[in-house]
């Protein structure tokens, strides 16, 4: 579970990246970020990984309080969410095979471990015929695939997907979102960050809307690309029961 509690964050130059935001992702949700460039999206992201920390509010991820969490205990939290990235990241001189082996190995996964679950993510990614092939002799896409399987190869709870269809072609994009779409029906939660409004439309999910660091829009199936008119701030998404459709934090029934 994931939750922001009238979350702020500033960066030192007084840049106000996200302001009093409010906002719980449940276990095995699948959700978009969408948000004009400068939202807030990026901060949101590295808010949870902890690479930067918020400014005033409650942060808790899978029950670490990320808010007053030691440094030392951050790896501890990033083992239960896997990151994909738009540039993938791929080790350009191991195999596919390697490159999602190599995320177990650093964690110090048994060998008898990595043979057995090695194989069962690259068959999820459609990637079997692929596992002894090197990066530059992939396409775009099966690419991505590979990053995403390094990503579950530690069994996370979470999945992060920055962009994840930003460098490859439209049909390969649907592709994508469909592999998410099993990895998110394996019990995984899943948060994609986008720009790909066409996307967002069609999988009609639970769709958050940034716009100058505040949330404005939180609902499932919205055409975010064609929003006149926001919702106000964290307005409970359409999965609850309408007796349940009011705003946690004194807002407006839906």
């Amino acid at each position: 579970m994931i939750e922001f509690q009238d979350v702020s964050m500033a960066y030192p130059n007084g840049t106000e990246a996200l302001d009093r935001v409010s906002l719980r992702i449940e276990d095995g949700e699948f959700v978009f970020i969408v948000g004009r460039s400068g939202a807030g999206k990026t901060t949101l992201t590295k808010l949870l990984l902890r690479e930067e920390r918020i400014t005033s509010g409650r942060l808790t991820v899978n029950n670490f309080r990320l808010d007053r969490m030691p440094a030392r205990k951050i790896p501890y939290l990033r083992r239960t969410m896997g990151v994909v990235f738009q540039d993938f990241r791929l080790f350009k001189n191991k195999t596919v095979y390697e490159n999602v082996a190599f995320a177990m190995r650093v964690v110090g996964e048994k060998v008898s471990v990595i043979r057995k679950r090695v194989p069962y993510f690259l068959n999820l990614a459609e990637l079997t015929d692929k596992a002894d092939r090197f990066p530059d002799e992939l396409s775009g896409g099966e690419q991505q695939r590979v990053a995403f399987a390094r990503a579950l190869a530690n069994n996370p709870q979470i999945i992060i997907a920055d962009e994840p269809t930003g460098n490859v072609d439209p049909e390969m994009s649907r592709d994508i979102l469909n592999l998410l779409v099993r990895i998110n029906k394996l019990g995984k939660t899943v948060i994609v960050v986008t720009h790909d409004w066409d996307l967002v439309n069609y999988y009609k999910k639970r769709v958050i809307t940034l716009e100058n660091g505040k949330i404005v829009s939180d609902r499932v199936g919205i055409n975010v690309e064609h929003v006149e008119q926001y919702e106000a701030p964290y307005v409970q998404h359409s999965r609850d029961t309408d007796s349940e459709k009011t705003e946690n934090n004194g807002g407006v029934a839906e």
